[in-house]
């Protein structure tokens, strides 16, 4: 009883590339994100600051001496 089993057959996969007209909106929305978290990480304080009080600053106060902002 000697069963015989088929070997799979390789199926290639075409890749078909984006249109850049689909990554546009994307890219446009993560740069700008990314420079409204730099304005508050390097920023927002003192005359500039959109946000009143300390809040901000005490929330990202690590991430601006990690990425070398003075803050004091």
């Amino acid at each position: 009883m000697a069963q015989s089993t088929a070997a799979p057959t390789p199926t290639t996969q075409i890749l078909t590339p984006l249109p850049l007209r689909a990554i546009v909106p994307w890219a446009v929305f993560f740069g700008v994100l990314m420079l409204v978290l730099l304005y508050f990480v390097g920023a927002e304080q003192g005359a500039t600051a959109v946000v009143s009080g300390e809040g901000v600053h005490e929330w990202v106060h690590d991430a601006r001496h990690l990425l070398g902002f003075p803050c004091h």
